[in-house]
């Protein structure tokens, strides 16, 4: 492989600590990654329509950082989510169905004064539909009360890497100003990893949004953003190289361009020394040290295959836990862009924001397809679990076939 594809910040090795592994509250490592966010009970339509109209919902979980931690813990990793929600039945739901994916929920906080958020959303798409609607019940919600005093600090940082989002920094004062602590660089901190995820409903003041997103992002080490989010937040405007040139300060960019695929910008050399995560740069501005801004970029794109899109709603989530399972498996760059678009794809074909990812044996698969291969390939609804399926009649026939010959 080439020092092109190689090119990456590095993962600090795994702490030992005494924390807790999996969802089963069984002593074990430090996380590979934690996320910190407010997850909710989302309440989805059983038909198409207006939410006046819709007569019945159906339950299920729903947060940008939850659905990472989720789909990182089916896919392997320790992860853990971190976060506050209120001491009722909602919150209870939550914490069993997240961990029921194999989350590390043991530095979930219960508030008793504040209740679980909640939301109701049509079937619409959020992003190209003028009639989606989404109404969220989350003012005061015990997630809201997250700040640098009311959570774990240390189960955050028992981590390779610390996954945060914008969503978060909206949410309160205190939030944001746990946000802000968390990526102060700071001698011995986890990798940060951002994930802009700008959402205008959150934000009254959009110029205010910009400039708190903008500032978190130069403190983080891995930034995930959009760029139509670039455009919205920030009026960045000419493509991925704009969007760097706006960022220089993380070790690595990754823009992503929807159907279009995405960009990854990475410094050159960028290791364990050279990474803001040890402590260099300004703590108050969030800039990285000046030979590392100016160090020349490792620049790689990868398309994304073609999808028969059912529905958008999580996907950005799901591309960043594919991204992060191929940072922590030291898989070359534009591998860990093939597995964030497959996993992307396996949400975008379902109607859920959460799904079990495919077979990690499939992605590898897929991603190491050829150019040409990979541009060829079209994912339409349900193929994850077709392929799944295979795989699994595969296996029996080979156990049986394997018990025939030992009889």
């Amino acid at each position: 492989m080439s020092a092109t594809d190689t090119a990456a910040a590095t993962v600090p090795a795994p702490a030992q600590a005494p924390g807790q592994a999996g969802g089963t509250g069984e002593s074990g490592t430090g996380a590979e990654v934690v996320c910190l966010g407010e997850s909710m009970v989302t309440f989805v339509p059983q038909t198409t329509g207006r939410l006046a109209d819709v007569p019945a919902f159906t339950r299920a979980i729903g947060g940008a950082e939850s659905n990472v931690a989720c789909a990182l813990a089916a896919a392997g990793h320790r992860a853990r989510w971190v976060s506050r929600v209120g001491a009722d039945g909602f919150g209870e739901h939550l914490v069993d169905a997240i961990a029921a994916y194999g989350v590390d929920t043991s530095a979930v906080t219960r508030d008793p004064a504040r209740p679980t958020g909640i939301y109701f959303r049509t079937a619409a798409d959020r992003d190209a539909d003028a009639a989606f609607e989404v109404v969220y019940y989350r003012s005061g919600s015990a997630a809201s009360a997250m700040s640098p005093h009311t959570v774990p600090l240390d189960a955050l940082r028992d981590t390779r890497v610390l996954h945060v989002t914008g969503i978060t920094a909206a949410l309160s004062p205190d939030c944001l100003a746990l946000l802000r602590t968390l990526t102060e660089r700071a001698p011995g901190r986890p990798l940060v990893s951002f994930d802009v995820n700008f959402r205008a409903s959150l934000w009254p003041d959009r110029a205010a949004a910009g400039e708190v997103l903008l500032g978190l992002a130069r403190g983080a080490d891995l930034v995930f953003v959009g760029e139509d989010e670039a455009e919205t937040a920030w009026g960045v405007t000419g493509g991925p190289q704009a969007v760097r040139d706006a960022l220089p300060e993380p070790t690595t960019l990754v823009v992503k361009q929807g159907a279009g695929g995405a960009t990854v910008f990475t410094r050159s050399g960028a290791g364990e020394d050279a990474t803001p995560a040890n402590g260099a740069g300004d703590p108050r501005t969030g800039e990285a040290p000046a030979a590392l801004r100016t160090a020349p970029d490792a620049v790689i794109h990868e398309p994304a295959p073609r999808v028969d899109v059912v529905a958008p709603v999580g996907a950005g989530d799901a591309f960043a836990a594919g991204y992060l399972s191929g940072l922590l498996r030291g898989l070359p760059v534009a591998d860990r862009l093939r597995q964030g678009h497959l996993l992307a794809a396996n949400v975008l074909t379902v109607a859920a924001d959460l799904t079990t990812p495919p077979p990690r044996a499939l992605t590898d698969r897929l991603a190491a397809l050829d150019a040409e291969e990979w541009g060829g390939l079209a994912l339409g609804p349900g193929w994850a679990e077709v392929a799944r399926s295979a795989e699994a009649a595969e296996a029996g026939g080979a156990a049986r076939s394997a018990e025939a010959a030992g009889a």
